[in-house]
């Protein structure tokens, strides 16, 4: 499996939601065509890692609702 793919590929759309909801969030700007060559590195991290922060937080609502246990 490739580093990109997705397990759930419906999820693409809510993926990209929250990148730009993240991003307005920081005041950074997000660019409207898909290219962000000119974001710097230290921005995408801050987007990716409150992006990892708040779908670690939702697993963790999950398995704390009852969901299944690994």
């Amino acid at each position: 499996m490739s580093r990109r793919s997705l397990v759930v590929p419906q999820a693409q759309a809510a993926l990209d939601q929250m990148k730009y909801e993240v991003a307005q969030q920081f005041g950074i700007q997000w660019s409207p065509d898909g290219y962000n060559g000119n974001m710097t590195t230290r921005d995408a991290g801050t987007i990716g890692g409150n992006i990892t922060r708040t779908l670690i937080q939702i697993a963790e609502q999950s398995l704390g609702a009852g969901a299944r246990r690994f």
